[in-house]
Protein backbone atom coordinates (compact mmCIF):
# COMPACT_ATOMS: atom_id res chain seq x y z
CA UNK A 1 0.00 0.00 0.00
CA UNK A 2 1.69 3.28 -0.87
CA UNK A 3 0.32 7.08 -0.06
CA UNK A 4 0.99 9.98 -2.36
CA UNK A 5 -0.18 13.12 -2.03
CA UNK A 6 -2.26 14.97 -5.15
CA UNK A 7 -4.32 18.27 -6.14
CA UNK A 8 -6.23 19.88 -3.69
CA UNK A 9 -4.64 18.36 -0.48
CA UNK A 10 -6.41 14.67 -0.15
CA UNK A 11 -4.18 11.79 -0.42
CA UNK A 12 -4.39 9.09 -3.04
CA UNK A 13 -4.16 5.40 -1.36
CA UNK A 14 -2.90 3.04 -3.67
CA UNK A 15 -4.18 -0.77 -2.86
CA UNK A 16 -4.03 -3.78 -4.99
CA UNK A 17 -7.58 -3.42 -6.47
CA UNK A 18 -6.74 0.34 -7.61
CA UNK A 19 -6.54 3.97 -6.04
CA UNK A 20 -9.04 5.53 -3.77
CA UNK A 21 -8.95 9.03 -2.97
CA UNK A 22 -10.16 10.37 0.38
CA UNK A 23 -10.64 13.44 1.61
CA UNK A 24 -9.40 16.40 2.73
CA UNK A 25 -10.74 16.19 6.80
CA UNK A 26 -9.01 19.35 7.82
CA UNK A 27 -11.05 21.47 5.10
CA UNK A 28 -14.31 19.53 6.11
CA UNK A 29 -13.89 19.72 9.17
CA UNK A 30 -13.21 23.30 8.81
CA UNK A 31 -16.08 24.09 6.89
CA UNK A 32 -18.43 22.45 10.22
CA UNK A 33 -17.00 24.98 11.96
CA UNK A 34 -17.81 28.18 9.91
CA UNK A 35 -20.94 26.97 9.08
CA UNK A 36 -21.68 26.33 12.71
CA UNK A 37 -20.56 29.94 13.25
CA UNK A 38 -22.53 31.26 11.05
CA UNK A 39 -25.66 29.83 12.20
CA UNK A 40 -24.98 31.39 16.00
CA UNK A 41 -24.34 34.49 14.12
CA UNK A 42 -27.87 34.77 12.56
CA UNK A 43 -29.83 33.59 15.48
CA UNK A 44 -28.31 35.84 18.34
CA UNK A 45 -28.08 38.97 15.41
CA UNK A 46 -30.61 40.91 17.09
CA UNK A 47 -29.60 40.10 20.35
CA UNK A 48 -26.01 41.56 19.02
CA UNK A 49 -27.58 44.57 17.61
CA UNK A 50 -29.04 45.53 20.68
CA UNK A 51 -25.79 45.49 22.51
CA UNK A 52 -24.64 49.27 21.30
CA UNK A 53 -28.17 50.62 21.76
CA UNK A 54 -28.13 49.27 25.77
CA UNK A 55 -24.80 50.80 25.75
CA UNK A 56 -25.78 54.18 24.95
CA UNK A 57 -28.57 54.06 26.59
CA UNK A 58 -26.66 53.26 29.68
CA UNK A 59 -24.12 56.05 28.82
CA UNK A 60 -26.88 58.75 29.00
CA UNK A 61 -28.41 57.24 31.74
CA UNK A 62 -25.57 57.45 33.89
CA UNK A 63 -24.99 61.19 32.82
CA UNK A 64 -28.70 62.06 34.35
CA UNK A 65 -28.48 63.81 37.35
CA UNK A 66 -31.03 64.51 40.73
CA UNK A 67 -32.22 68.09 38.96
CA UNK A 68 -32.90 66.43 35.37
CA UNK A 69 -34.62 63.81 37.13
CA UNK A 70 -36.91 65.76 39.15
CA UNK A 71 -37.46 68.05 35.66
CA UNK A 72 -38.70 64.87 34.24
CA UNK A 73 -40.67 63.92 36.77
CA UNK A 74 -42.29 67.80 36.70
CA UNK A 75 -42.79 67.25 33.22
CA UNK A 76 -44.44 63.70 33.57
CA UNK A 77 -47.17 65.63 36.19
CA UNK A 78 -48.10 68.70 33.31
CA UNK A 79 -49.14 65.47 31.07
CA UNK A 80 -51.11 63.75 33.10
CA UNK A 81 -54.05 63.73 30.51
CA UNK A 82 -51.62 62.02 27.71
CA UNK A 83 -50.62 59.71 30.37
CA UNK A 84 -53.77 58.07 31.43
CA UNK A 85 -55.05 57.84 28.18
CA UNK A 86 -51.57 56.03 26.99
CA UNK A 87 -52.20 53.60 29.99
CA UNK A 88 -55.79 52.97 29.22
CA UNK A 89 -55.05 51.72 26.01
CA UNK A 90 -51.95 49.78 27.01
CA UNK A 91 -54.65 47.97 29.56
CA UNK A 92 -56.74 47.20 26.80
CA UNK A 93 -54.65 46.10 24.05
CA UNK A 94 -52.69 43.80 26.98
CA UNK A 95 -56.27 42.52 27.73
CA UNK A 96 -57.29 41.57 24.54
CA UNK A 97 -53.85 40.00 23.13
CA UNK A 98 -54.46 37.72 26.98
CA UNK A 99 -58.07 37.52 25.88
CA UNK A 100 -57.64 36.24 21.77
CA UNK A 101 -54.21 34.45 22.12
CA UNK A 102 -53.86 30.63 21.27
CA UNK A 103 -54.11 28.78 24.84
CA UNK A 104 -51.15 26.51 24.82
CA UNK A 105 -51.93 22.89 24.84
CA UNK A 106 -49.95 20.07 27.03
CA UNK A 107 -49.57 16.94 26.38
CA UNK A 108 -49.88 15.15 29.95
CA UNK A 109 -49.37 11.74 29.25
CA UNK A 110 -49.95 8.92 26.40
CA UNK A 111 -50.07 5.06 26.56
CA UNK A 112 -49.45 2.87 23.55
CA UNK A 113 -51.45 -1.16 23.41
CA UNK A 114 -48.66 -3.46 23.87
CA UNK A 115 -50.53 -7.26 22.60
CA UNK A 116 -50.18 -10.09 24.69
CA UNK A 117 -47.09 -12.31 23.66
CA UNK A 118 -49.82 -15.22 22.27
CA UNK A 119 -50.93 -13.00 19.49
CA UNK A 120 -47.18 -12.85 18.18
CA UNK A 121 -46.10 -13.84 14.85
CA UNK A 122 -42.76 -14.67 13.30
CA UNK A 123 -42.02 -15.26 9.60
CA UNK A 124 -42.59 -19.04 9.80
CA UNK A 125 -45.84 -18.72 11.61
CA UNK A 126 -47.39 -16.29 9.01
CA UNK A 127 -46.10 -18.38 6.12
CA UNK A 128 -47.08 -21.72 7.45
CA UNK A 129 -50.33 -19.97 7.88
CA UNK A 130 -51.25 -18.27 4.63
CA UNK A 131 -50.68 -22.00 3.31
CA UNK A 132 -53.06 -22.94 5.45
CA UNK A 133 -55.53 -21.02 4.09
CA UNK A 134 -55.74 -22.06 1.17
CA UNK A 135 -56.49 -18.82 -0.97
CA UNK A 136 -53.17 -17.87 -2.19
CA UNK A 137 -51.63 -19.63 -5.20
CA UNK A 138 -47.62 -20.45 -5.44
CA UNK A 139 -47.04 -17.14 -7.10
CA UNK A 140 -48.56 -15.18 -4.11
CA UNK A 141 -46.73 -17.13 -1.18
CA UNK A 142 -43.58 -16.24 -2.96
CA UNK A 143 -44.05 -12.72 -3.04
CA UNK A 144 -45.23 -12.64 0.69
CA UNK A 145 -42.01 -14.27 2.06
CA UNK A 146 -40.02 -11.83 -0.25
CA UNK A 147 -41.90 -9.13 1.01
CA UNK A 148 -41.32 -10.38 4.68
CA UNK A 149 -38.04 -10.53 4.25
CA UNK A 150 -37.27 -7.44 3.05
CA UNK A 151 -40.30 -5.39 5.05
CA UNK A 152 -37.78 -4.25 8.15
CA UNK A 153 -40.37 -6.16 10.25
CA UNK A 154 -39.04 -8.60 13.17
CA UNK A 155 -40.04 -11.90 14.45
CA UNK A 156 -42.35 -10.56 17.61
CA UNK A 157 -44.50 -8.63 15.76
CA UNK A 158 -48.87 -9.37 16.62
CA UNK A 159 -51.67 -9.83 14.36
CA UNK A 160 -55.49 -10.15 16.02
CA UNK A 161 -56.43 -13.78 17.28
CA UNK A 162 -59.48 -13.89 14.80
CA UNK A 163 -56.93 -13.82 11.74
CA UNK A 164 -54.89 -16.63 13.65
CA UNK A 165 -57.78 -19.21 13.27
CA UNK A 166 -58.15 -21.67 10.34
CA UNK A 167 -60.40 -20.72 9.07
CA UNK A 168 -59.83 -16.92 10.12
CA UNK A 169 -62.84 -15.25 11.50
CA UNK A 170 -63.26 -12.26 9.60
CA UNK A 171 -66.68 -11.16 11.11
CA UNK A 172 -68.02 -7.78 12.59
CA UNK A 173 -67.80 -9.36 16.22
CA UNK A 174 -64.50 -10.23 15.81
CA UNK A 175 -63.44 -6.60 14.89
CA UNK A 176 -65.02 -5.27 17.26
CA UNK A 177 -63.57 -7.46 19.64
CA UNK A 178 -59.97 -6.73 18.12
CA UNK A 179 -61.08 -2.57 18.41
CA UNK A 180 -62.06 -2.85 21.96
CA UNK A 181 -58.93 -5.04 22.93
CA UNK A 182 -56.65 -2.35 21.73
CA UNK A 183 -58.08 0.75 22.63
CA UNK A 184 -59.48 -0.33 26.13
CA UNK A 185 -55.95 -1.70 27.08
CA UNK A 186 -54.82 2.16 25.84
CA UNK A 187 -56.98 3.95 28.00
CA UNK A 188 -56.70 1.47 30.94
CA UNK A 189 -53.43 2.54 31.18
CA UNK A 190 -53.25 6.25 30.63
CA UNK A 191 -55.99 6.53 33.15
CA UNK A 192 -54.07 4.43 35.52
CA UNK A 193 -50.83 6.43 35.01
CA UNK A 194 -52.94 10.07 35.13
CA UNK A 195 -55.51 9.30 38.16
CA UNK A 196 -57.71 11.35 36.28
CA UNK A 197 -61.47 10.92 36.89
CA UNK A 198 -63.31 9.67 32.80
CA UNK A 199 -66.13 12.16 33.93
CA UNK A 200 -63.11 15.33 33.89
CA UNK A 201 -62.75 14.23 29.97
CA UNK A 202 -64.42 17.09 27.86
CA UNK A 203 -63.47 16.03 24.51
CA UNK A 204 -62.68 12.88 22.76
CA UNK A 205 -61.18 11.99 19.25
CA UNK A 206 -61.01 8.45 17.96
CA UNK A 207 -59.16 7.74 14.97
CA UNK A 208 -59.24 4.69 13.06
CA UNK A 209 -59.39 4.46 9.23
CA UNK A 210 -61.06 0.82 8.11
CA UNK A 211 -63.61 0.10 10.77
CA UNK A 212 -66.48 2.12 11.24
CA UNK A 213 -69.06 0.37 13.01
CA UNK A 214 -72.44 1.71 14.50
CA UNK A 215 -72.26 2.23 17.15
CA UNK A 216 -68.97 4.24 16.34
CA UNK A 217 -66.01 3.91 17.99
CA UNK A 218 -66.15 6.69 20.34
CA UNK A 219 -69.70 5.83 21.49
CA UNK A 220 -68.11 2.60 22.36
CA UNK A 221 -65.53 4.67 24.91
CA UNK A 222 -68.18 6.73 26.12
CA UNK A 223 -70.30 3.69 26.85
CA UNK A 224 -67.34 2.17 28.65
CA UNK A 225 -65.94 4.29 30.71
CA UNK A 226 -69.05 6.43 31.60
CA UNK A 227 -67.92 9.40 30.26
CA UNK A 228 -70.06 12.62 30.95
CA UNK A 229 -73.21 13.49 28.72
CA UNK A 230 -72.41 16.74 27.38
CA UNK A 231 -68.62 15.18 26.26
CA UNK A 232 -67.37 16.08 22.89
CA UNK A 233 -67.14 13.31 20.38
CA UNK A 234 -65.71 12.61 17.84
CA UNK A 235 -65.06 9.64 14.97
CA UNK A 236 -62.59 10.07 12.14
CA UNK A 237 -62.37 7.19 9.54
CA UNK A 238 -61.13 6.74 5.86
CA UNK A 239 -57.66 9.09 6.43
CA UNK A 240 -55.48 6.47 6.31
CA UNK A 241 -51.97 6.59 8.72
CA UNK A 242 -52.09 10.36 9.10
CA UNK A 243 -54.81 10.43 11.05
CA UNK A 244 -53.37 10.62 14.33
CA UNK A 245 -52.13 14.20 13.60
CA UNK A 246 -55.35 15.36 12.07
CA UNK A 247 -56.60 13.98 15.67
CA UNK A 248 -54.36 15.88 17.74
CA UNK A 249 -55.04 18.91 15.29
CA UNK A 250 -58.60 18.73 15.72
CA UNK A 251 -58.30 18.29 19.61
CA UNK A 252 -55.98 21.36 19.74
CA UNK A 253 -58.62 23.20 18.19
CA UNK A 254 -61.34 22.16 20.28
CA UNK A 255 -59.51 23.04 23.19
CA UNK A 256 -58.97 26.65 22.09
CA UNK A 257 -62.94 27.09 22.69
CA UNK A 258 -63.45 25.09 25.76
CA UNK A 259 -61.69 25.66 28.40
CA UNK A 260 -60.27 24.38 31.39
CA UNK A 261 -61.06 21.08 30.13
CA UNK A 262 -59.19 17.47 29.43
CA UNK A 263 -58.98 15.77 25.25
CA UNK A 264 -58.46 12.73 25.02
CA UNK A 265 -57.01 11.47 21.55
CA UNK A 266 -57.50 7.34 20.79
CA UNK A 267 -55.49 6.42 17.30
CA UNK A 268 -55.84 2.80 15.84
CA UNK A 269 -56.19 0.75 12.91
CA UNK A 270 -58.28 -2.87 12.45
CA UNK A 271 -56.63 -5.51 10.79
CA UNK A 272 -59.82 -8.43 11.42
CA UNK A 273 -61.98 -7.61 8.75
CA UNK A 274 -59.28 -6.20 6.32
CA UNK A 275 -57.08 -8.70 5.71
CA UNK A 276 -56.93 -9.43 1.57
CA UNK A 277 -57.71 -13.22 0.46
CA UNK A 278 -56.43 -13.01 -2.71
CA UNK A 279 -53.46 -13.38 -5.40
CA UNK A 280 -53.64 -9.04 -6.39
CA UNK A 281 -49.47 -8.31 -5.65
CA UNK A 282 -50.27 -4.85 -4.73
CA UNK A 283 -53.09 -5.59 -2.18
CA UNK A 284 -51.34 -8.51 -0.50
CA UNK A 285 -48.21 -5.93 0.75
CA UNK A 286 -50.66 -4.40 3.41
CA UNK A 287 -51.00 -7.88 4.67
CA UNK A 288 -47.40 -8.32 4.71
CA UNK A 289 -46.68 -4.76 7.10
CA UNK A 290 -49.96 -4.06 8.91
CA UNK A 291 -50.31 -5.29 12.55
CA UNK A 292 -52.06 -4.64 15.60
CA UNK A 293 -51.44 -1.39 17.88
CA UNK A 294 -53.06 1.69 19.27
CA UNK A 295 -52.37 4.64 21.29
CA UNK A 296 -54.43 6.92 23.75
CA UNK A 297 -53.30 10.75 24.42
CA UNK A 298 -54.33 12.90 27.18
CA UNK A 299 -54.00 16.82 26.25
CA UNK A 300 -54.92 19.70 28.44
CA UNK A 301 -55.16 23.15 28.32
CA UNK A 302 -55.36 24.04 31.79
CA UNK A 303 -51.97 26.38 32.79
CA UNK A 304 -52.03 24.06 36.13
CA UNK A 305 -51.43 21.26 34.29
CA UNK A 306 -47.93 22.64 32.92
CA UNK A 307 -45.53 21.70 35.58
CA UNK A 308 -46.21 18.04 35.63
CA UNK A 309 -46.59 17.27 31.61
CA UNK A 310 -44.38 16.32 29.42
CA UNK A 311 -44.45 18.05 26.30
CA UNK A 312 -46.00 21.17 24.91
CA UNK A 313 -47.44 21.22 21.43
CA UNK A 314 -46.08 23.77 19.00
CA UNK A 315 -47.35 23.40 15.62
CA UNK A 316 -49.55 20.99 13.71
CA UNK A 317 -49.52 21.24 10.27
CA UNK A 318 -51.46 19.32 7.83
CA UNK A 319 -51.10 19.27 3.67
CA UNK A 320 -53.19 17.37 1.17
CA UNK A 321 -51.80 16.23 -2.30
CA UNK A 322 -54.82 14.72 -3.65
CA UNK A 323 -55.55 16.71 -6.76
CA UNK A 324 -55.13 14.38 -9.37
CA UNK A 325 -55.63 10.47 -9.38
CA UNK A 326 -52.14 8.99 -8.83
CA UNK A 327 -52.46 10.83 -5.21
CA UNK A 328 -56.04 10.04 -4.54
CA UNK A 329 -55.22 6.41 -5.29
CA UNK A 330 -52.40 5.76 -3.81
CA UNK A 331 -53.51 4.24 -0.63
CA UNK A 332 -56.78 2.83 -0.77
CA UNK A 333 -59.76 0.45 -0.58
CA UNK A 334 -60.55 -1.66 -3.60
CA UNK A 335 -61.72 -5.16 -5.03
CA UNK A 336 -60.19 -7.58 -7.37
CA UNK A 337 -61.22 -9.13 -10.04
CA UNK A 338 -62.88 -11.71 -7.85
CA UNK A 339 -65.03 -9.72 -5.46
CA UNK A 340 -62.73 -9.54 -2.75
CA UNK A 341 -61.83 -6.41 -0.93
CA UNK A 342 -58.70 -5.37 0.40
CA UNK A 343 -56.33 -2.49 0.54
CA UNK A 344 -53.68 -1.45 -2.04
CA UNK A 345 -50.42 0.61 -2.17
CA UNK A 346 -50.09 1.87 -5.44
CA UNK A 347 -46.34 1.70 -7.61
CA UNK A 348 -46.74 5.48 -7.41
CA UNK A 349 -46.64 5.57 -3.99
CA UNK A 350 -42.66 7.07 -2.81
CA UNK A 351 -43.15 9.65 -5.75
CA UNK A 352 -46.47 11.19 -4.25
CA UNK A 353 -45.50 11.12 -1.02
CA UNK A 354 -42.22 13.25 -1.76
CA UNK A 355 -44.54 15.78 -3.46
CA UNK A 356 -46.89 15.46 0.16
CA UNK A 357 -43.67 16.18 1.97
CA UNK A 358 -42.42 18.98 -0.14
CA UNK A 359 -45.88 20.78 0.40
CA UNK A 360 -45.81 20.22 3.63
CA UNK A 361 -41.83 21.03 4.66
CA UNK A 362 -42.70 24.36 2.52
CA UNK A 363 -45.55 25.31 5.07
CA UNK A 364 -43.35 23.91 8.19
CA UNK A 365 -40.17 25.17 7.34
CA UNK A 366 -40.88 29.40 8.18
CA UNK A 367 -42.29 28.12 11.32
CA UNK A 368 -39.48 26.13 13.27
CA UNK A 369 -35.93 26.78 10.67
CA UNK A 370 -33.56 29.05 12.27
CA UNK A 371 -33.37 32.42 10.55
CA UNK A 372 -30.15 31.58 9.29
CA UNK A 373 -31.80 28.82 6.82
CA UNK A 374 -34.30 30.61 5.60
CA UNK A 375 -31.51 33.34 4.31
CA UNK A 376 -29.71 30.68 3.06
CA UNK A 377 -33.07 29.11 1.23
CA UNK A 378 -34.42 32.28 -0.07
CA UNK A 379 -30.77 33.44 -1.46
CA UNK A 380 -30.36 29.58 -3.58
CA UNK A 381 -34.67 29.97 -4.83
CA UNK A 382 -33.18 33.59 -5.95
CA UNK A 383 -30.13 32.62 -7.71
CA UNK A 384 -31.89 30.02 -9.64
CA UNK A 385 -34.96 31.55 -10.42
CA UNK A 386 -33.56 35.37 -10.94
CA UNK A 387 -30.14 34.23 -12.73
CA UNK A 388 -30.74 31.17 -13.99
CA UNK A 389 -28.11 29.45 -12.19
CA UNK A 390 -27.26 25.67 -12.09
CA UNK A 391 -27.56 25.13 -8.29
CA UNK A 392 -29.05 22.51 -7.30
CA UNK A 393 -32.01 23.10 -5.00
CA UNK A 394 -30.59 24.04 -1.08
CA UNK A 395 -32.36 21.25 1.84
CA UNK A 396 -32.89 22.68 4.85
CA UNK A 397 -31.01 21.29 7.76
CA UNK A 398 -33.92 20.45 9.88
CA UNK A 399 -31.66 18.86 12.32
CA UNK A 400 -31.23 22.71 13.67
CA UNK A 401 -34.68 22.96 14.26
CA UNK A 402 -35.64 19.28 16.14
CA UNK A 403 -33.36 17.10 18.41
CA UNK A 404 -35.90 13.94 17.40
CA UNK A 405 -37.62 12.48 14.24
CA UNK A 406 -40.92 10.23 14.30
CA UNK A 407 -41.07 9.77 10.69
CA UNK A 408 -44.28 7.27 10.41
CA UNK A 409 -43.14 3.72 10.41
CA UNK A 410 -45.03 2.12 7.41
CA UNK A 411 -41.98 0.65 6.02
CA UNK A 412 -38.65 0.47 5.23
CA UNK A 413 -38.61 2.34 1.87
CA UNK A 414 -40.48 5.44 3.58
CA UNK A 415 -37.62 5.42 6.30
CA UNK A 416 -35.11 5.41 4.05
CA UNK A 417 -36.40 7.82 1.57
CA UNK A 418 -37.06 10.02 4.43
CA UNK A 419 -33.91 9.52 6.17
CA UNK A 420 -31.97 10.61 3.00
CA UNK A 421 -34.31 13.72 1.63
CA UNK A 422 -33.59 15.66 4.72
CA UNK A 423 -29.70 14.53 5.30
CA UNK A 424 -31.42 12.81 8.78
CA UNK A 425 -28.40 10.56 10.51
CA UNK A 426 -28.96 6.70 11.65
CA UNK A 427 -29.44 7.81 15.19
CA UNK A 428 -32.39 10.29 13.93
CA UNK A 429 -34.35 7.00 12.09
CA UNK A 430 -33.57 5.03 14.72
CA UNK A 431 -36.42 5.30 16.75
CA UNK A 432 -38.53 4.54 13.18
CA UNK A 433 -36.46 1.47 11.89
CA UNK A 434 -36.87 -0.24 15.84
CA UNK A 435 -40.45 0.54 15.65
CA UNK A 436 -41.34 -1.07 12.54
CA UNK A 437 -38.83 -3.88 13.73
CA UNK A 438 -40.63 -4.63 17.05
CA UNK A 439 -43.99 -3.58 16.03
CA UNK A 440 -44.67 -3.23 12.72
CA UNK A 441 -47.20 -0.76 10.62
CA UNK A 442 -49.23 0.24 12.99
CA UNK A 443 -50.61 2.79 11.13
CA UNK A 444 -51.79 6.35 12.84
CA UNK A 445 -50.10 5.13 16.17
CA UNK A 446 -46.81 4.46 15.40
CA UNK A 447 -45.72 7.87 15.95
CA UNK A 448 -46.48 7.39 19.78
CA UNK A 449 -44.45 3.83 19.57
CA UNK A 450 -41.69 5.60 18.49
CA UNK A 451 -41.62 8.80 20.95
CA UNK A 452 -41.82 5.68 24.01
CA UNK A 453 -38.76 4.64 22.32
CA UNK A 454 -36.86 7.66 22.48
CA UNK A 455 -38.43 8.32 26.35
CA UNK A 456 -36.94 4.57 26.98
CA UNK A 457 -33.72 5.37 25.49
CA UNK A 458 -33.40 8.20 28.20
CA UNK A 459 -32.83 10.82 25.20
CA UNK A 460 -35.49 12.70 25.76
CA UNK A 461 -34.13 16.21 28.02
CA UNK A 462 -35.89 19.41 28.60
CA UNK A 463 -36.41 21.83 25.43
CA UNK A 464 -36.27 19.13 23.35
CA UNK A 465 -38.32 19.36 19.78
CA UNK A 466 -39.95 16.54 18.70
CA UNK A 467 -41.22 16.22 14.29
CA UNK A 468 -43.79 13.92 14.30
CA UNK A 469 -44.38 13.15 10.33
CA UNK A 470 -47.30 11.26 9.12
CA UNK A 471 -48.59 10.04 5.87
CA UNK A 472 -51.90 8.60 4.55
CA UNK A 473 -54.46 7.86 2.34
CA UNK A 474 -55.79 10.80 0.13
CA UNK A 475 -52.23 11.67 -0.08
CA UNK A 476 -51.92 13.70 3.02
CA UNK A 477 -48.74 14.43 4.70
CA UNK A 478 -49.20 15.93 8.35
CA UNK A 479 -46.41 17.17 10.85
CA UNK A 480 -46.71 17.96 14.67
CA UNK A 481 -44.22 19.44 16.74
CA UNK A 482 -43.81 19.12 20.34
CA UNK A 483 -41.18 20.70 22.83
CA UNK A 484 -40.57 18.38 25.84
CA UNK A 485 -41.13 20.36 29.47
CA UNK A 486 -38.86 18.45 31.07
CA UNK A 487 -36.67 15.70 31.51
CA UNK A 488 -39.51 12.89 30.01
CA UNK A 489 -39.01 9.58 31.65
CA UNK A 490 -40.94 6.47 30.11
CA UNK A 491 -44.59 6.04 31.19
CA UNK A 492 -45.32 3.26 33.51
CA UNK A 493 -45.98 -0.08 31.48
CA UNK A 494 -44.13 1.38 28.31
CA UNK A 495 -44.62 -1.06 25.02
CA UNK A 496 -40.85 -0.76 25.43
CA UNK A 497 -40.05 -1.85 28.83
CA UNK A 498 -39.01 -5.57 28.47
CA UNK A 499 -37.10 -5.53 25.55
CA UNK A 500 -35.54 -1.76 25.41
CA UNK A 501 -32.01 -3.36 26.14
CA UNK A 502 -32.17 -5.35 22.98
CA UNK A 503 -32.45 -2.23 20.96
CA UNK A 504 -31.30 -0.85 18.56
CA UNK A 505 -31.04 -4.49 16.56
CA UNK A 506 -28.86 -5.08 13.08
CA UNK A 507 -32.26 -5.23 10.76
CA UNK A 508 -30.43 -7.81 7.45
CA UNK A 509 -32.18 -7.00 4.49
Amino acid sequence: MNAEPVNGGSVRIRTRDGTRKLPNFLQSVNMKYVKLGYHCLITHMWKLCLVPLIAVVATEASRLSLDDLRHLWLHLQYNLFGIVVFSAALAFGSTVFIMTRPRPVYLVDYSCYKPPSNLVVNFQKFMNHSRLIEDFDDSSLEFQRKIIQRSGLGEETHLPEALQCIPPNSTMAAAREEAEQVMFGALDNLLENTKISPRDIGILVVNCSLFNPTPSLSAMIVNKYKLRGNIKSYNLGGMGCSAGVIAIDLAKDLLQVHRNTYAVVVSTENITQNWYFGNKKSMLIPNCLFRVGGSAILLSNKPSDRRHSKYKLIHTVRTHKGADDKAFKCVHQEQDGKGKTGVSLSKDLMAIAGEALKTNITTLGPLVLPISEQIIFFMTLVAKKLFNAKIKPYIPDFKLAFEHFCVHAGGRAVIDELEKNLQLSDTHVEASKMTLHRFGNISSSSIWYELAYTEAKGRMRKGNRVWQIAFGSGFKCNSAVWMALRNVRPSVNSPWDDCIGRYPVKIDL
